[in-house]
Protein backbone atom coordinates (compact mmCIF):
# COMPACT_ATOMS: atom_id res chain seq x y z
CA UNK A 1 0.00 0.00 0.00
CA UNK A 2 1.54 3.39 -1.19
CA UNK A 3 0.92 7.21 0.02
CA UNK A 4 -1.49 7.68 -2.32
CA UNK A 5 -3.32 4.70 -1.60
CA UNK A 6 -3.66 5.88 2.12
CA UNK A 7 -4.66 9.03 1.03
CA UNK A 8 -7.84 7.67 -0.70
CA UNK A 9 -8.49 5.41 1.84
CA UNK A 10 -8.65 8.58 4.85
CA UNK A 11 -11.05 10.37 2.04
CA UNK A 12 -13.41 7.59 1.93
CA UNK A 13 -13.26 6.62 5.11
CA UNK A 14 -14.61 3.52 7.15
CA UNK A 15 -17.05 1.26 5.49
CA UNK A 16 -17.87 -2.32 4.10
CA UNK A 17 -14.28 -2.84 3.19
CA UNK A 18 -12.41 -0.54 5.09
CA UNK A 19 -11.92 -0.07 8.99
CA UNK A 20 -9.62 1.79 11.15
CA UNK A 21 -8.27 0.64 14.47
CA UNK A 22 -5.75 3.22 17.02
CA UNK A 23 -3.95 0.07 17.99
CA UNK A 24 -1.43 3.09 19.51
CA UNK A 25 0.25 0.45 22.00
CA UNK A 26 -1.32 -2.74 21.69
CA UNK A 27 -4.14 -3.72 19.07
CA UNK A 28 -8.04 -2.98 20.12
CA UNK A 29 -9.90 -6.05 21.72
CA UNK A 30 -12.17 -5.84 18.46
CA UNK A 31 -9.65 -6.55 16.04
CA UNK A 32 -10.73 -9.71 15.24
CA UNK A 33 -13.96 -9.51 15.33
CA UNK A 34 -13.77 -7.38 12.10
CA UNK A 35 -10.65 -9.61 10.39
CA UNK A 36 -13.51 -12.18 10.83
CA UNK A 37 -16.22 -10.20 9.37
CA UNK A 38 -14.07 -9.08 6.29
CA UNK A 39 -13.58 -13.13 5.58
CA UNK A 40 -16.76 -13.99 6.08
CA UNK A 41 -18.33 -11.15 3.35
CA UNK A 42 -15.98 -9.07 0.86
CA UNK A 43 -12.75 -8.36 2.42
CA UNK A 44 -11.43 -5.45 3.29
CA UNK A 45 -8.49 -3.21 4.45
CA UNK A 46 -6.98 -3.04 7.98
CA UNK A 47 -5.41 0.09 9.08
CA UNK A 48 -3.92 0.23 12.28
CA UNK A 49 -2.78 3.69 13.74
CA UNK A 50 -6.10 5.79 12.55
CA UNK A 51 -8.90 6.85 14.75
CA UNK A 52 -12.63 5.86 13.84
CA UNK A 53 -13.01 9.54 13.00
CA UNK A 54 -10.10 9.23 10.61
CA UNK A 55 -7.44 11.30 12.34
CA UNK A 56 -3.81 9.63 11.43
CA UNK A 57 -2.59 8.94 15.23
CA UNK A 58 -0.19 6.19 14.31
CA UNK A 59 1.58 3.44 15.81
CA UNK A 60 4.12 3.94 18.82
CA UNK A 61 7.47 2.74 17.38
CA UNK A 62 8.29 0.83 20.37
CA UNK A 63 5.00 -1.24 19.98
CA UNK A 64 5.09 -1.97 16.33
CA UNK A 65 6.87 -5.20 16.56
CA UNK A 66 4.59 -6.75 19.71
CA UNK A 67 1.60 -5.60 17.31
CA UNK A 68 2.76 -7.56 14.67
CA UNK A 69 3.38 -10.90 16.20
CA UNK A 70 0.42 -10.37 17.71
CA UNK A 71 -1.53 -10.36 14.69
CA UNK A 72 0.44 -12.70 12.73
CA UNK A 73 0.51 -15.35 15.90
CA UNK A 74 -3.28 -15.06 16.77
CA UNK A 75 -4.64 -14.57 13.05
CA UNK A 76 -3.21 -18.89 12.57
CA UNK A 77 -4.24 -19.90 15.73
CA UNK A 78 -7.43 -21.61 15.33
CA UNK A 79 -8.17 -20.72 19.25
CA UNK A 80 -9.03 -17.44 18.06
CA UNK A 81 -9.87 -17.64 14.55
CA UNK A 82 -11.25 -20.43 13.41
CA UNK A 83 -10.58 -21.44 10.45
CA UNK A 84 -6.96 -19.81 10.59
CA UNK A 85 -5.58 -17.44 8.57
CA UNK A 86 -1.78 -16.59 7.48
CA UNK A 87 -1.51 -12.62 7.35
CA UNK A 88 1.22 -10.54 5.90
CA UNK A 89 0.93 -7.60 7.29
CA UNK A 90 3.14 -4.48 6.36
CA UNK A 91 4.39 -1.27 8.18
CA UNK A 92 4.04 1.90 6.53
CA UNK A 93 5.49 5.65 7.30
CA UNK A 94 2.43 8.18 6.86
CA UNK A 95 2.77 11.65 7.96
CA UNK A 96 5.84 10.62 10.25
CA UNK A 97 4.05 8.26 11.79
CA UNK A 98 3.74 4.42 11.65
CA UNK A 99 0.77 2.63 10.42
CA UNK A 100 0.16 -1.19 10.26
CA UNK A 101 -1.85 -2.06 6.84
CA UNK A 102 -3.30 -5.58 6.14
CA UNK A 103 -5.66 -6.78 3.18
CA UNK A 104 -8.25 -9.49 4.50
CA UNK A 105 -9.57 -11.58 1.71
CA UNK A 106 -13.19 -12.62 1.22
CA UNK A 107 -12.96 -16.29 2.21
CA UNK A 108 -14.84 -19.48 0.59
CA UNK A 109 -15.05 -20.60 4.37
CA UNK A 110 -17.07 -19.07 7.09
CA UNK A 111 -15.21 -18.26 9.92
CA UNK A 112 -15.41 -17.30 13.64
CA UNK A 113 -13.46 -16.00 16.23
CA UNK A 114 -14.21 -16.88 20.20
CA UNK A 115 -16.73 -19.04 18.82
CA UNK A 116 -18.85 -16.30 17.55
CA UNK A 117 -19.61 -15.44 13.62
CA UNK A 118 -19.23 -11.78 12.55
CA UNK A 119 -20.63 -10.50 9.64
CA UNK A 120 -19.60 -7.08 7.64
CA UNK A 121 -21.95 -4.13 6.70
CA UNK A 122 -21.55 -0.30 6.14
CA UNK A 123 -22.04 0.63 9.93
CA UNK A 124 -19.16 -2.26 11.22
CA UNK A 125 -19.26 -5.63 12.17
CA UNK A 126 -22.12 -7.68 13.81
CA UNK A 127 -22.14 -11.01 15.60
CA UNK A 128 -24.89 -13.53 13.72
CA UNK A 129 -23.50 -16.11 15.88
CA UNK A 130 -27.34 -16.75 17.28
CA UNK A 131 -29.15 -15.44 14.74
CA UNK A 132 -29.78 -19.05 12.72
CA UNK A 133 -31.21 -17.63 9.69
CA UNK A 134 -28.26 -15.26 8.68
CA UNK A 135 -25.86 -17.60 9.59
CA UNK A 136 -27.75 -20.11 7.11
CA UNK A 137 -27.50 -17.32 4.15
CA UNK A 138 -24.04 -17.27 4.70
CA UNK A 139 -23.25 -20.07 4.38
CA UNK A 140 -25.45 -20.54 1.24
CA UNK A 141 -23.83 -17.62 -0.13
CA UNK A 142 -20.33 -19.11 0.41
CA UNK A 143 -21.34 -22.42 -1.20
CA UNK A 144 -22.27 -20.61 -4.65
CA UNK A 145 -19.30 -18.59 -4.74
CA UNK A 146 -16.47 -19.02 -7.25
CA UNK A 147 -17.83 -21.77 -9.25
CA UNK A 148 -15.13 -23.48 -11.49
CA UNK A 149 -18.09 -23.58 -13.69
CA UNK A 150 -18.38 -19.47 -14.03
CA UNK A 151 -18.31 -18.28 -17.24
CA UNK A 152 -16.21 -14.51 -17.54
CA UNK A 153 -17.43 -13.60 -21.28
CA UNK A 154 -14.75 -10.56 -21.61
CA UNK A 155 -11.83 -12.68 -20.99
CA UNK A 156 -9.65 -13.32 -24.26
CA UNK A 157 -7.07 -15.64 -25.17
CA UNK A 158 -4.24 -13.07 -24.85
CA UNK A 159 -5.17 -12.86 -20.97
CA UNK A 160 -4.06 -16.51 -20.76
CA UNK A 161 -0.18 -17.43 -19.92
CA UNK A 162 0.96 -18.61 -23.44
CA UNK A 163 3.95 -20.56 -22.17
CA UNK A 164 1.84 -22.74 -19.91
CA UNK A 165 0.36 -24.16 -22.85
CA UNK A 166 3.51 -25.10 -24.16
CA UNK A 167 4.51 -26.96 -21.23
CA UNK A 168 1.63 -28.52 -20.83
CA UNK A 169 1.84 -30.06 -24.67
CA UNK A 170 5.49 -30.99 -23.67
CA UNK A 171 3.95 -32.87 -20.07
CA UNK A 172 1.16 -34.47 -22.23
CA UNK A 173 3.59 -35.65 -24.50
CA UNK A 174 6.17 -37.67 -22.12
CA UNK A 175 2.93 -39.42 -21.17
CA UNK A 176 1.60 -40.33 -24.94
CA UNK A 177 2.61 -39.26 -28.02
CA UNK A 178 1.11 -38.18 -30.98
CA UNK A 179 -1.49 -36.21 -28.40
CA UNK A 180 -3.99 -34.36 -30.46
CA UNK A 181 -3.13 -31.55 -27.84
CA UNK A 182 -0.23 -31.12 -30.31
CA UNK A 183 -1.69 -29.99 -33.02
CA UNK A 184 -4.97 -27.35 -31.28
CA UNK A 185 -4.25 -23.89 -31.08
CA UNK A 186 -4.51 -22.58 -28.09
CA UNK A 187 -8.10 -21.58 -27.98
CA UNK A 188 -8.94 -24.74 -29.48
CA UNK A 189 -7.11 -26.69 -26.56
CA UNK A 190 -9.70 -24.73 -24.11
CA UNK A 191 -12.20 -25.53 -25.99
CA UNK A 192 -11.90 -29.49 -26.10
CA UNK A 193 -10.78 -30.12 -22.42
CA UNK A 194 -13.86 -28.20 -21.42
CA UNK A 195 -13.24 -24.16 -20.71
CA UNK A 196 -14.83 -22.62 -22.71
CA UNK A 197 -18.79 -22.79 -21.79
CA UNK A 198 -22.19 -21.36 -22.48
CA UNK A 199 -24.05 -20.42 -19.43
CA UNK A 200 -27.41 -22.48 -19.92
CA UNK A 201 -29.41 -20.05 -17.81
CA UNK A 202 -28.34 -17.17 -19.66
CA UNK A 203 -27.15 -18.02 -22.43
CA UNK A 204 -23.36 -15.94 -22.06
CA UNK A 205 -20.23 -17.94 -23.84
CA UNK A 206 -17.01 -17.62 -22.18
CA UNK A 207 -13.60 -19.02 -20.54
CA UNK A 208 -14.75 -20.68 -17.09
CA UNK A 209 -12.76 -20.22 -14.07
CA UNK A 210 -11.26 -23.36 -14.15
CA UNK A 211 -9.88 -22.56 -17.24
CA UNK A 212 -8.75 -19.10 -16.04
CA UNK A 213 -7.10 -21.07 -12.54
CA UNK A 214 -5.12 -23.31 -14.62
CA UNK A 215 -4.01 -20.77 -17.84
CA UNK A 216 -4.38 -17.51 -16.42
CA UNK A 217 -1.51 -15.14 -16.24
CA UNK A 218 -0.81 -13.78 -13.15
CA UNK A 219 -2.45 -10.70 -13.63
CA UNK A 220 -5.02 -12.65 -14.85
CA UNK A 221 -6.09 -14.85 -11.63
CA UNK A 222 -5.29 -11.53 -9.72
CA UNK A 223 -8.21 -9.61 -11.37
CA UNK A 224 -10.64 -12.47 -11.50
CA UNK A 225 -9.62 -13.42 -7.71
CA UNK A 226 -8.09 -10.95 -5.67
CA UNK A 227 -7.62 -12.71 -2.76
CA UNK A 228 -6.10 -16.18 -4.12
CA UNK A 229 -3.07 -17.56 -3.10
CA UNK A 230 -1.26 -20.47 -2.06
CA UNK A 231 1.13 -20.17 0.91
CA UNK A 232 3.88 -22.66 1.74
CA UNK A 233 5.15 -22.25 4.80
CA UNK A 234 7.62 -24.42 6.49
CA UNK A 235 7.98 -24.35 10.66
CA UNK A 236 11.18 -26.45 12.22
CA UNK A 237 12.65 -23.46 14.27
CA UNK A 238 10.67 -20.38 14.42
CA UNK A 239 7.16 -22.16 15.37
CA UNK A 240 5.52 -18.84 15.54
CA UNK A 241 6.38 -17.16 11.95
CA UNK A 242 8.52 -19.53 9.21
CA UNK A 243 11.59 -21.00 8.37
CA UNK A 244 10.89 -20.79 5.03
CA UNK A 245 7.95 -19.60 2.48
CA UNK A 246 6.58 -19.37 -0.86
CA UNK A 247 3.96 -16.99 -1.62
CA UNK A 248 2.20 -17.98 -4.80
CA UNK A 249 -0.03 -16.66 -6.65
CA UNK A 250 0.25 -17.78 -10.19
CA UNK A 251 -1.71 -20.68 -12.26
CA UNK A 252 -2.45 -24.17 -11.11
CA UNK A 253 0.51 -25.61 -13.16
CA UNK A 254 2.87 -23.27 -12.29
CA UNK A 255 1.51 -23.91 -8.48
CA UNK A 256 1.90 -27.63 -8.52
CA UNK A 257 5.16 -27.48 -9.78
CA UNK A 258 6.36 -25.15 -7.39
CA UNK A 259 5.18 -26.93 -4.05
CA UNK A 260 6.70 -29.83 -5.79
CA UNK A 261 10.45 -28.03 -5.53
CA UNK A 262 9.00 -26.82 -1.93
CA UNK A 263 8.44 -29.92 -0.94
CA UNK A 264 11.90 -31.91 -2.62
CA UNK A 265 13.76 -28.59 -0.95
CA UNK A 266 12.70 -29.57 2.62
CA UNK A 267 11.94 -33.03 2.79
CA UNK A 268 14.43 -35.93 2.55
CA UNK A 269 13.85 -38.86 0.29
CA UNK A 270 15.22 -42.17 1.41
CA UNK A 271 16.56 -45.17 -1.15
CA UNK A 272 13.76 -46.73 -1.99
CA UNK A 273 13.46 -50.23 -4.67
CA UNK A 274 10.74 -50.87 -6.77
CA UNK A 275 11.82 -54.43 -8.92
CA UNK A 276 15.21 -53.16 -9.35
CA UNK A 277 13.93 -49.78 -10.03
CA UNK A 278 14.56 -46.85 -7.70
CA UNK A 279 11.35 -45.11 -6.56
CA UNK A 280 10.77 -41.43 -5.23
CA UNK A 281 8.12 -42.20 -2.23
CA UNK A 282 8.55 -38.53 -1.20
CA UNK A 283 7.32 -37.46 -5.09
CA UNK A 284 4.97 -39.93 -5.24
CA UNK A 285 3.49 -38.96 -1.85
CA UNK A 286 3.90 -35.50 -2.71
CA UNK A 287 2.05 -35.73 -5.95
CA UNK A 288 -1.36 -36.52 -4.50
CA UNK A 289 -1.53 -34.48 -1.18
CA UNK A 290 -0.05 -31.14 -3.69
CA UNK A 291 -2.85 -32.08 -6.67
CA UNK A 292 -5.18 -33.30 -4.28
CA UNK A 293 -4.67 -29.81 -2.29
CA UNK A 294 -4.87 -27.67 -5.71
CA UNK A 295 -7.87 -29.68 -7.24
CA UNK A 296 -10.17 -29.98 -4.26
CA UNK A 297 -10.39 -26.13 -3.01
CA UNK A 298 -13.08 -23.68 -3.04
CA UNK A 299 -11.97 -21.05 -5.50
Amino acid sequence: MNHLQIEKILQEGEGKTVEFKTSKDQLNKDVFETICAFLNRAGGFLILGISDKKEVLGVNETAVQRILDSLVINANNPQKLNPPLYISPEVLEYENKKLIATYIPESSQVHSTAGRIYDRNEDGDFNITNQAALVTQMYLRKQNTYSENQVFPFVVMADFDENIFDRVRALVKNQRRNHPWEELSNAHLMKSAGLFKRDMQTGIEGYTLAGILLFGSEGLIKNVLPHYKTDAILRVQNTDRYDDRDYIKSNLIESYLRLMKFARKHLPDKFHLEDDQRISVRDLLFREIIGNLLVHREY
